[in-house]
């Protein structure tokens, strides 16, 4: 793969693992709902979020551990508290080294991610990203009608970065989203398999998926 002065990241199983933020976020759910169950131990609370997440998604967990530990609670209050929580997360090593690396090199650092603005801004915090970066985007912070695939944050990092699409690259995880407007605007596109994530067995056609695939961030170290 060739050299580009911009390197652009997506956030959630590119940089960090995900898992670990909605890990994070259950614990404080799980004391919550211990407040109302005393003879439920926290830990195995938590264990239930776990297993509701890992069978059926993260759409309903609260109301269906809510249902099985007979607590009649707004849901609405628990997802305020999964989401403004403060994340114990951490980067990946891969990414600190590929980060520092690039740094080390002069290139420009970017950011663009997806989500609640409330949420992803906690990320980047928790993970102290914006001493490392020269811009990050949350698409919350834009509306979700500027969310990926929109080419609007491609065109917005890469006008603050001072660069011409062809100067740049996006290194992503999820090829529903991630590489699709990055590749009709011209520039490079790397998608990164990781162990863990939701998008690991995803397979599209060609338009959707990178140029490059990886399965470390250190396979960009030249």
């Amino acid at each position: 793969m060739r050299d580009f002065k911009g390197y652009i990241f997506d956030l959630d199983d590119t940089l960090y693992c995900e898992h670990d933020y909605v890990k994070s976020g259950f614990w404080v759910v799980a004391n919550e709902l211990a407040n109302y169950r005393l003879d439920v131990d926290v830990s195995e609370i938590h264990q239930m979020l776990i297993a509701e997440w890992k069978r059926n998604g993260r759409g309903r967990v609260f109301d269906e551990v809510c249902r099985r530990l007979d607590i009649d609670m707004d849901i609405s209050h628990l997802v305020r508290l999964y989401r403004g929580h403060v994340p114990n997360i951490s980067l990946y090593d891969d990414a600190k080294k590929l980060i520092f690396y690039l740094k080390e090199k002069g290139k420009k650092l970017g950011i663009i991610t997806d989500g609640n603005s409330t949420m992803q801004w906690a990320k980047v915090k928790a993970l102290n990203l914006e001493k490392l970066f020269d811009y990050i985007i949350v698409t919350g912070d834009l509306g979700e009608e500027h969310w990926k695939p929109s080419e609007t944050p491609y065109r917005k990092m890469v006008k603050h970065l001072h660069l011409d699409f062809a100067d740049c690259v996006y290194i992503g995880d999820n090829p529903n989203k991630d590489f699709i407007t990055a590749r009709k605007l011209g520039m490079g596109t790397v998608r990164i398999v990781r162990d863990v994530g939701d998008h690991m067995q995803t397979r599209l056609s060609r338009e959707y998926e990178a140029d490059y695939l990886i399965y470390s961030l250190t396979e960009l170290i030249t």
